[in-house]
Order: structure tokens, then C-alpha cells, then sequence
């Protein structure tokens, strides 16, 4: 039986439970609530405590609900998973800590959020806690400045002729979430008839927005530091650029690249973390039948093997080449 479009269902959900192992009891946080699938079923499990973080307001409706439920278990901050080190943590036995990248079908059908390129009017693709909108960045940055984002966060090959014909757009009028997808339509010489012209285009402004690249590179590195001895790092992703950066950083934690900030290197021979699989777990073939948005999903999970807080980690001179491109960004709340 296909499950209900109109609803939202937590991808791998049983692979991520069999990974974290709530059952042992310990607390959570479930970096990206949303729906609050992850978090309801970590809380079926006694002596488990959840806290939740989500940069989008409206999931503090459903994160109310829970809270009603389970007054004593259930924490939820309305905070971008980046901001975890601002959370007193110091006490709380972290057992897994759980990122979902995905975006729930109530947000991608949200017209006020113009995820989606079926929307009308504004674009916007704040998700919350934002600097600037989609709307900003189309009608002001510079041609060269657009066609990197769509070529690096989008991976679109037509990125700069999409650009050009942005500047040239919007000499005459804002750009418009239905513009800008006319815009693509026109624009592309080479189709994909299985993925909409403008999937990329919108994928590349949601990730640029919302400052996906240094938001998923801070909070995994915060996460590595709460987290407790035997404590799990959960990952899901739905697209290659953010699977690119958390297979680099789990397999730098896993092995001598990544060292304990007090402990000198020659006398530290074993790494943080360990690695179970190399491979990423992907949906079975149940699910995919059940779910289709899953089919793009990858789970990635790491183990810590001692309470260390600091360590040395090269990942942001990795990704150097994004994070440039992001803070294109600071344009458009300090000079515009």
C-alpha cells in the first residue's frame, strides 16, 4: 500500500533507531524535529529523554503536542542545529544525536516558504532564523555571484546562462518565483524530462538561504562534542553536495586525521570515532514502494569511543570553495 502523499513519514526510521539503540535508555537530540517522527519514537522507549531543535517556528506545534505527552522527557528549542553549543549539555548523558537534511512535505507545500517551484508569488525559502530571502539573492546579487551558486550548491550545468538571463530579467521587473521558473524553462537547452528544469535552481537558493553548507559543517562539529563515550552521530541526506561533507568528516573523525586538541599527536594513536560501515544505509525496497521521496536518502552514522570535547578537525579548509560562495550572502543584510 503507498502511503499518503499529504503527510510527511521520517525516512529510515527503523535504520536509524537500530543505529542509536534508544532502547538502552540515555537522551537524544533530534537536530531537526519537524514532523517529530524521530522523536516520538525514541520516546516510546522508557528512560529515554528527547531534546529537540528546529530553526522553523511551526514545528513548535507539533513539538507542543509531545511536550503535553511526555512533560518530563521532552525538551524543544526553537534553535538552528549550528547553535547546539549554546544548549547546557554538560549533564545530559548524550547517547545519539540525529540529523534529518530533509524537508517535510507540510514545508515543501507551505506557499509563504516558496520551497517548492510550484509556488506562487514571492520567493522566499527561509526556514527560519534568516538573514536575506530567495527574493535578495535572484534580485541582487551580481551574475557571477548567481551562477556559482547554481553551479556549486545546484550542481547546474546551465548556471550561467541561467544567471545572465536573471540580470537581464530583473532590469525590468522583480523576479518572481513563477518568473524565475519561466526563466529556467526558456533558458535550458538541455532538458531532463524526469526532474523539473528548475529542480536544481531551487535546490542551490534553499541551500544558499538557509546557509545549509556552514549550518550542517558547525553542527556536526558540535554534535561530536556533546555527544558521550558509545554515543552515535546519525546523519540522513537527500542530495551529493551534503553527503559529500558528511562521509569527509565522519571518515576524518574515524580515522588519526582528527585528534584530540590536549593530547599530543604522536602520543594519540587512536581516532575519535569508529566507523561500523563505509557504505551508507539507504531505504529498502519496501519503503521506496511505501515512500517515494526516500528513494534519494542515505543514513551515515559514527560511534565516539571516549568523552573528549575538542579536537582538531580540517573540514572547513575542505570546504573552503563553498563556504566562500555562502557568505556571498553577507551582502545582502550589511551593504543592501
Amino acid at each position: 500500500m503507498v502511503l499518503d502523499a499529504a503527510k510527511h513519514y521520517p525516512v529510515l526510521l527503523s535504520e536509524v533507531i537500530s543505529v542509536i539503540t534508544p532502547q538502552r535508555g540515555g537522551t537524544f537530540i533530534d537536530c531537526t524535529f519537524g514532523q517529530g517522527g524521530y522523536s516520538k519514537k525514541i520516546l516510546s522507549f522508557k528512560d529515554t529523554r528527547v531534546i529537540a531543535l528546529d530553526r522553523d517556528i511551526e514545528s513548535k506545534k507539533k513539538a507542543d503536542l509531545i511536550k503535553d505527552k511526555f512533560p518530563e522527557r521532552f525538551i524543544f528549542k526553537n534553535k538552528k542545529f549550528s547553535q547546539l553549543n549554546d544548549i547546557k549539555l554538560r549533564y545530559e548523558n548524550i547517547k545519539g544525536v540525529i540529523f534529518d537534511l530533509g524537508y517535510s512535505y507540510t514545508q515543501i507545500k507551505d506557499p509563504t516558504k516558496g520551497l517548492s517551484f510550484n509556488s506562487t508569488g514571492n520567493l522566499n525559502m527561509q526556514m527560519g532564523i534568516n538573514d536575506f530571502s530567495a527574493q535578495d539573492v535572484v534580485n541582487k546579487l551580481d551574475a557571477q555571484e548567481l551562477e556559482k551558486i547554481f553551479k556549486f550548491f545546484g550542481e547546474e550545468k546551465e548556471a550561467k546562462r541561467i544567471a545572465v538571463n536573471i540580470i537581464k530579467k530583473r532590469e525590468n521587473k522583480k523576479i518572481s518565483t513563477q518568473s524565475l521558473v519561466e526563466l529556467i524553462e526558456k533558458t535550458k537547452r538541455y532538458k531532463n524530462f524526469k526532474t523539473h528544469s528548475a529542480t536544481k535552481v531551487f535546490q542551490a537558493l534553499r541551500i544558499f538561504v538557509n546557509k545549509e553548507i556552514s549550518e550542517l559543517i558547525n553542527g556536526l562539529i558540535n554534535a561530536s562534542k556533546v555527544l558521550k563515550k558509545d554515543g552515535v552521530i546519525g546523519v540522513v541526506t537527500f542530495h551529493s553536495l551534503e553527503d559529500k561533507i558528511v562521509k569527509y568528516f565522519f571518515k576524518s573523525l574515524s580515522e588519526n586525521k582528527s585528534v584530540s586538541r590536549y593530547v599530543p599527536k604522536l602520543d594519540q594513536i587512536e581516532p575519535l570515532f569508529r566507523m561500523i560501515k563505509k557504505k551508507p544505509i539507504t531505504p529498502s525496497s519496501k519503503e521506496l514502494k511505501e515512500n517515494a521521496p526516500s528513494r534519494s536518502a542515505k543514513l551515515r552514522y559514527i560511534i565516539k569511543k571516549d568523552d573528549s570535547y575538542d579536537f582538531e578537525t580540517d573540514i572547513y579548509k575542505k570546504f573552503e570553495h563553498l563556504i566562500e560562495i555562502e557568505n556571498f550572502g553577507n551582502k545582502l543584510w550589511k551593504k543592501f
